[in-house]
């Protein structure tokens, strides 16, 4: 057993003390990824005590990377990537425009070369993946229309990267700096044939490159990625299942990147998007989840190690003039291309504040920067000071948005009303979902969570009569529940702000479809202090699960597991004690040898 370890010790110490910093950050009420940035700079080289190995600290932050993209990808199809195509394209390439001239000003102003303030533009105006991804996953907005457009961005956003690192080493060899260009295939035509392909063969070599990654995985990727998931399905063997999962995205990605030069990120992506074709993606995203949240914390303990709190001190000044550009200046500039795109108001908010933090892609070109000798490394510790800066305020960006969004919105109406006749008023009102009133339902049922349980739920409680309404976090089925003339609310039902919109206080029932039992246990404690006679009905995977729901104000828990193998016992009990028929898709009556008491039901 070798004694040195780094990289166990690297994982061990970064998830140990990013649980303890994020427990703590949690308790104090702050996003625990606080916890985990404060957590990396204790294992950092900046400060006393242990440090962590630097150099694979950010390759088992870059796994995170890639499954929190495989995740994603996962929830996406090519539709819905191409029906955003129309904002998240220009509007990407001129948010990035605006905040690298904001990035070249302030660089100009210090005195760097046009060069490096260039390239400290540029990695200004890069949101970071992770960031980005995290904050839609906890408001339940990666379905959503706000959503779609926000990885749309991203998605631009990490394309234009990918051109700028084979752009910059070939720019800085013009310039004189000695360094040829590292596009491979450029690079082999020229020591082959001598065919010097310039700035331009290379931007076409990496878009030709693009290109033929993104053919392959919707021509053959599409059938065969499903088709393979589907045969480890058919094995019976989980483990494999979960083994395929992983080596599906990690092997696209990394092909991805080595082949073709595009992201590992971009790679995983497209991996998740083709694998959603299938039946199983629901599976593949459940499988893939803890690795996901696990790596995804190592991110941002990587993050925290790459910080140096002295400069805080050293440079106050350009350290502020970073983070307004990163946080005010992207931010307000992606607001004001929404609305020129004629959104709404809301989706202009949640675009901002997405937008308004930086992070992995950031790293990268300021490493690239001060290697090719085009940024100063004072470039270089801005950004990253700028990076966990703005990560730590984007939640709060978040909370501002949520504020200034009905004010907003108010202040549209009002415009509208003013400038036409009310009739005329009410046809150009965007149809958006956050313009939302109270329902006016009484003695209602109110469902929790529209997937394969609350379909079947609301679908009896319609047939029945019963007056309901639902809530929701996916718009795809917010559409189909509108369709078919339900009263439906976008959002997560765990926001008090969510469920007052139910009438809570006037329902005579709850029913909580969603298998999360954390948000089931929190929704359940708030319907009960609102209304004490509701009755709540739960669902549960496990015997710990009813008991905790139980314990937050649930009246009745229903157990999956043990429900189907109630079913199996009746049917069991049918045949081999020759009683009633078993007719599909009825209650069967239980039926059991004499002297035995019935099972009980939760």
């Amino acid at each position: 057993m070798p004694h040195d370890t780094p990289l166990i010790s690297t994982i061990v110490g970064g998830l140990v003390l990013a649980f303890i910093f994020g427990a703590l950050a949690h308790r104090l009420r702050m996003p625990p990824l606080v916890g985990y940035l404060i957590a990396g700079v204790l294992v950092g080289p900046h400060t006393p005590g242990y440090v962590a190995d630097q150099s694979l600290a950010p390759e088992l932050a870059e796994i995170g990377v890639i499954l929190l993209m495989f995740g994603v990808g996962l929830h996406f199809s090519l539709k819905d990537l191409l029906s955003v195509r129309g904002i998240a394209l220009p509007g990407a390439i001129a948010q990035i425009g605006f905040a690298t001239l904001l990035g070249w000003g302030l660089g100009a102003l210090m005195g760097w070369p046009t060069g490096g303030s260039l390239v400290f533009g540029l990695a200004l105006s890069v949101a970071s993946t992770v960031v980005l991804l995290k904050a839609l996953q906890e408001r339940r907005l990666v379905e959503t229309e706000r959503g779609r457009i926000a990885v749309g961005w991203l998605i631009v956003e990490d394309l234009a990267m990918v051109l700028a690192l084979v752009l910059i080493p070939a720019a800085a060899s013009i310039g004189g700096g000695g360094h040829g260009p590292v596009e491979p295939l450029s690079a082999g035509l020229n020591s082959l044939l001598g065919l010097d392909l310039g700035i331009g063969g290379m931007i076409a070599m990496t878009l030709v490159k693009v290109a033929l990654f993104v053919a392959l995985m919707l021509v053959f990727g599409r059938k065969l990625v499903p088709w393979t998931m589907h045969r480890i399905a058919h094995a019976g063997s989980r483990e494999l299942f979960r083994l395929g999962v992983l080596a599906i995205a990690l092997g696209v990605a990394f092909g991805a990147a080595k082949l073709f030069g595009v992201s590992l990120a971009l790679g995983a992506f497209f991996a998740g998007m083709v694998l959603a074709e299938s039946e199983l993606s629901h599976r593949a995203a459940q499988e893939s989840l803890p690795l996901r949240d696990a790596f995804a914390v190592l991110f941002f303990v990587s993050v925290g190690m790459l910080f140096d709190p002295n400069i805080l001190l050293d440079r106050p000044l350009p350290i502020l003039a970073t983070v307004f550009i990163i946080v005010i200046g992207k931010s307000v500039a992606a607001f004001l291309i929404v609305l020129a795109f004629r959104k709404p108001a809301g989706t202009a908010l949640t675009i901002s504040a997405s937008l308004g933090q930086i992070g992995e892609f950031s790293f990268i070109l300021a490493a690239l920067g001060v290697e090719l000798g085009l940024l100063p490394e004072e470039g270089r510790d801005l950004i990253l000071a700028g990076a966990i800066i703005s990560i730590i305020l984007n939640p709060l960006l978040f909370f501002l948005c949520d504020r200034m969004r009905p004010v907003l919105e108010g202040a549209k109406r009002e415009e509208i009303v003013a400038a036409a006749d009310a009739g005329a008023a009410q046809e150009q009102v965007p149809p958006e979902d956050d313009a939302v009133h109270p329902t006016t339902l009484s003695g209602h049922a109110i469902l929790i969570g529209y997937g394969r349980v609350g379909r079947i739920v609301g679908q009896n409680l319609k047939s029945s009569g019963t007056p309901f309404l639902v809530i929701e976090d996916s718009d795809k089925r917010i559409g189909e529940l509108k369709a078919q003339g339900i009263e439906a609310f976008m959002g997560n039902a765990v926001a008090r702000k969510t469920l007052d919109l139910a009438n809570l206080s006037a329902a005579r029932s709850l029913a909580i479809a969603i298998p999360n039992a954390f948000e089931a246990c929190r929704i359940a404690e708030q319907a009960r202090s609102v209304n004490p006679s509701i009755l709540i009905i739960a669902r549960a995977h496990s015997d710990a699960e009813v008991d905790e729901l139980k314990q937050y104000g649930a009246d009745t828990v229903i157990m999956g597991e043990r429900e189907i193998a109630l079913g199996m016992v009746d049917r069991l009990a049918q045949v081999h004690h020759e009683s009633v028929s078993y007719e599909d898709r009825q209650e069967p009556a239980t039926i059991i040898p004499t002297g035995t008491a019935p099972p009980e039901r939760e």
